[in-house]
């Protein structure tokens, strides 16, 4: 089965416990106004300018984003790094992009992980069919689950979709006995609202398996890539999200997880 991805990093330590294979998937659902990876939204293949520095000089080189992969290819590189993964006690996660826009392949993918013992992670949007989320459940150690902003309005208002769906599967996922990290994007006056983080907390609080939470501050420097693809940048602010500010919510959410992170 083929599925297509645009990176896949290795020594990854930010996408789940211990030493991980980070594969990104292309496509997402969801067109957040924050978005750092906007190469990650179109399921086709783009046109990226890179830059290379050479004796002072710089030159632009054109480069395709995005490539077909069988999940036979990715269990090669995979099973390369098996002694890192049983080392540090890590594994591999499928990010995006949303791995969930491409259910069939993501599922074939964590079945064979899961046949060579390798732990499994999803950073996950929640936006998909909870019926393609039973099916992947069993096959998943652990899921990295967004939560953004908790009003319905405001949520399809900055991502472009409900967040109907994406409450239903948290709860699908914690009823199942699954470990999972909440990940929560701080985008001032949005994301970080004090009304918005009060009702997320509630959210949390009754949600069975929730191991971290890890509170994720805005940066602009996703600008350079917007234009390297020759995309307007919507950027919702200039400003470098303030530490102090990222502090004051930790301290919030401190009884809310056994960990609370800020950075991931």
């Amino acid at each position: 089965m083929q599925g297509m991805i645009f990176n896949i990093r290795s020594f990854s330590v930010n996408d789940g416990p211990g030493i991980r294979q980070t594969i990104f998937f292309k496509g997402c659902p969801l067109n957040c106004a924050w978005c750092h990876n906007p190469e990650s939204r179109s399921r086709e293949k783009e046109n990226w300018i890179k830059t290379n520095l050479l004796e002072g000089k710089v030159f632009e080189e054109p480069v395709t984003i995005g490539q077909w992969v069988t999940t036979d290819d990715l269990m090669t590189e995979i099973l390369k790094d098996v002694p890192f993964f049983e080392e540090s006690v890590g594994g591999v996660t499928l990010s995006g992009g949303e791995p969930m826009a491409q259910p069939d392949f993501a599922l074939e993918l964590l079945k064979k992980c899961k046949q060579a013992s390798v732990h499994t992670a999803i950073d996950t949007c929640g936006y998909a069919k909870p019926e393609d989320f039973e099916k992947i459940i069993p096959f998943t150690d652990l899921f990295l689950y967004d939560l953004k902003i908790a009003n319905n309005k405001k949520h399809k208002e900055y991502t472009g979709e409900s967040n109907d769906l994406i409450l239903t599967n948290l709860k699908l996922i914690s009823q199942k006995g699954k470990s999972i990290y909440i990940r929560i994007p701080l985008v001032e006056n949005i994301t970080d609202l004090p009304e918005n983080l009060e009702i997320l907390k509630s959210i949390i609080s009754q949600t069975r398996g929730i191991e971290r939470i890890d509170l994720l501050p805005y940066h602009f420097s996703a600008k350079n890539k917007y234009e390297r693809l020759k995309k307007d940048y919507k950027g919702v602010t200039n400003e470098i999200y303030p530490k102090e500010k990222a502090l004051k919510i930790k301290e919030f959410f401190k009884n809310a997880a056994p960990t609370i992170s800020v950075g991931g």
